[in-house]
């Protein structure tokens, strides 16, 4: 029989052990949520990442290159230490096949199974995750091209909003470099060809007012293109465009279509009408077309509007960089478009983060960031919360010149108008 005494020892030896366990559970709970329960994916020294891309889709077009922009980004970052104490965790990215049930898929499994702190890149053109993101309170950043991003607590584009509301701010960036590049907009129209998806169909209005603003004529406008694949006989298109004019064609033809098939489609057909007019789009400024002869003949002569500065560029942002992708993807990486909008997606999340400070929680994150102004001569600037309703206001254009890409216009900032 146990003394009074040896059950007063075993009471205080189980207390002790079950304080133990407590405290060391405690502790692993903060190492795992070092800022606590509105912190997931966040621990003492690192801060876990992923992303949603269009890698792959029936039409071809991929933005798969954003992964390797952001990885790079993200490595440069913790090669300096991270930000305050912390390194990425970058999973990499999730491939929603241009399908919006997909994008959604893979936004749940980033934060209901891996944890992760923010979705970056997010740059898919039929994303179907964003109204899972912002109930469920998670920051994504990445390259904003429809209306999903405007107006949300949880998105952030590093270019703004490129699809604002009828009396906010849409971009004249591109109609003024085109505008600049023809030598003056006056007496001269522009056709916008879009597809029937929901981002193509509204691009059609702001782009047409940022050529309008420029001081373009509208010739026309259509989303009549099925978005899924493009058609096997172009002609009624074309034949609508090259008498849009006033039974001429239009000095300009823009296309909000999701690159690939499409463009190259659409161009090669214009040219075989005899389309002579400038021919511009946001989605060709890729060095796969330079590797084959027929998509490169189709693009030749074509003005791609990047929302960056160009890599061609000797500015310093640039040169960084470009060493930066090479270092993360090899030395005989090429870059692309893609690759940028995911490195300034990154830059733009890195400063974000140095804003919410050592204590970092969701809710510290997006009070850090409601008033958040940040310029970097490789993408221009951002601000929010403007950036949330309108435009960054920044672009360039770069022209396929006899098989290679050249600098038509640097990066420049203008002032938006209202929709």
């Amino acid at each position: 029989m146990k003394t009074p005494t040896t059950l007063h020892a075993g009471l205080t030896l189980a207390l002790t052990a079950a304080l133990s366990s407590t405290l060391l559970t405690a502790c692993a709970t903060s190492n795992e949520s070092a800022a606590g329960a509105d912190a997931p994916g966040v621990t003492e020294d690192s801060i876990k990442i992923g992303g949603v891309l269009t890698e792959t889709s029936a039409t071809g077009y991929s933005t798969g290159g954003a992964e390797l922009g952001a990885k790079a980004r993200f490595d440069r970052a913790n090669a300096e230490g991270g930000v305050h104490g912390r390194k990425i965790e970058f999973l990499g990215a999730e491939d929603d096949g241009m399908i919006p049930d997909k994008g959604a898929a893979a936004a749940r499994k980033l934060v209901q199974k891996e944890k992760v702190f923010a979705l970056v890149p997010v740059s898919a053109p039929q994303f179907g995750g964003a109204e899972f993101l912002e109930q469920q309170k998670v920051p994504w950043v990445g390259w904003a091209t429809g209306p999903f991003w405007c107006g949300k607590q949880s998105a952030f584009g590093f270019n703004g909003c490129l699809a604002p509301k009828p009396g906010q701010g849409t971009q004249t960036w591109w109609g003024n470099q085109v505008a600049a590049q023809l030598g003056g907009a006056g007496g001269k129209k522009v056709w916008v060809q879009a597809t029937d998806s929901t981002a193509s169909k509204y691009a059609i209005q702001t782009m047409s007012k940022s050529f309008t603003a420029a001081g373009f004529a509208l010739a026309g406008t259509s989303a009549a293109l099925p978005a899924q694949a493009p058609p096997q006989d172009w002609s009624p298109y074309v034949n609508k465009i090259m008498k849009s004019a006033g039974g001429r064609p239009p000095e300009v033809v823009v296309s909000v279509m999701a690159g690939g098939k499409f463009n190259s489609g659409l161009y090669a057909a214009l040219k075989k009408a005899g389309y002579r007019g400038l021919i511009t789009d946001a989605t060709s400024y890729d060095p796969k077309v330079l590797s084959d002869p027929q998509t490169l003949q189709a693009l030749e002569g074509v003005y791609s509007a990047p929302q960056f500065e160009p890599f061609e560029s000797t500015a310093p942002e640039i040169e960084r960089m470009r060493a930066d992708l090479a270092k993360a993807g090899g030395a005989n990486v090429v870059p692309d478009q893609h690759m940028a909008t995911g490195y300034w997606s990154a830059d733009v999340f890195l400063k974000m983060l140095e804003k919410a400070g050592k204590d970092l929680t969701r809710d510290a994150f997006f009070k850090a960031v409601q008033n958040f102004t940040y310029e970097n001569k490789g993408f221009g600037r951002i601000r929010f919360p403007s950036g949330k309703t309108e435009s960054n206001g920044c672009g360039a254009l770069v022209k396929l010149d006899g098989g290679k890409f050249t600098i038509a216009k640097n990066l420049k900032c203008f002032d938006n108008t209202t929709l």
